[in-house]
């Protein structure tokens, strides 16, 4: 079985913000903004300190690394359901969504074509494209992923950090069609950015792309593969269910009512 705890670990090791200080078994993350998961407490295990101190102690690394306080908490953990009684709120107006399905499942769909894709060997599919997972990214690659051939500071530490990482990319004769990233921590195989031009949609782009990287992350000793996705995408979370994905657990974020030091 795996717990919730070992997944949001391994997705926090797989995910490294710019700066990342322990807080007992919490971690404080900054990225300069960018992304939720790279600038909120991860509120796991004891904090070492009452849930008050610890809370305040959010608000002040926040604070000094001009981000707002955010804390992301399980759905329904002790933590979580402790959080209103000292004035905090779930961030609901939170640009990606605050309702998190956090799915598990195997590293290549069951009934996928593709074979292991490298940069040498082209996976199956359309005639006219194939995927490779490269061991960096490409300008095509940040393009589809962050919308701009050259990513932030903050978006390459984020998305270059941690690892192993792959970066995989379907690439046709007009340039790069789709994008995923996959970084593997802790036996798990953490899949993030999946991203297909609007121009080249519904031709399988998403299900050969998530085989490729499920098949690298297996060859680098993946035994199951995580995904996060807002639970009010349906779109998305039919594609991961057609594929063998099912939810584990949900997160959200919190933040406190008032944005001050507690």
């Amino acid at each position: 079985m795996i717990s919730a705890m070992r997944i949001e670990r391994a997705c926090a090791d797989a995910w490294p913000a710019q700066v990342n200080e322990p807080l007992g078994g919490w971690r404080l993350r900054a990225a300069d903004g960018f992304t939720g998961r790279a600038n909120s407490a991860l509120a796991l295990d004891d904090p070492g300190l009452p849930l008050p101190d610890a809370l305040a102690a959010v608000c002040d690394f926040a604070h000094q690394h001009a981000i707002p306080p955010m804390l992301q908490a399980v759905q329904n953990s002790p933590v979580e359901r402790e959080l209103p009684r000292f004035g905090w709120r779930p961030c609901d107006d939170h640009a990606a969504g605050n309702d998190v399905a956090v799915l598990l499942g195997p590293t290549v769909p069951p009934d996928a074509t593709a074979p292991p894709a490298t940069a040498a060997r082209p996976a199956t599919g359309a005639a006219d494209h194939r995927v490779d997972v490269l061991t960096e990214p490409t300008a095509g690659w940040w393009e589809l992923t962050v919308g701009r051939p050259r990513p932030t500071d903050a978006e390459r530490a984020v998305l270059t950090g941690g690892g192993p990482v792959g970066y995989g990319v379907a690439t046709g004769p007009d340039g790069a069609r789709a994008a995923v990233r996959g970084a593997v921590a802790d036996g798990l195989l953490l899949v993030a950015r999946l991203a297909v031009h609007p121009e080249h949609r519904r031709k399988g782009l998403a299900r050969a792309s998530m085989a490729a990287i499920g098949a690298w992350g297996r060859r680098h000793g993946a035994e199951a593969c995580v995904l996060q996705v807002a639970a009010d995408n349906a779109a998305a979370l039919a594609l991961y269910e057609r594929l063998g994905f099912r939810e584990h657990h949900r997160y959200r974020y919190w933040a406190p009512c008032e944005d001050r030091t507690l």
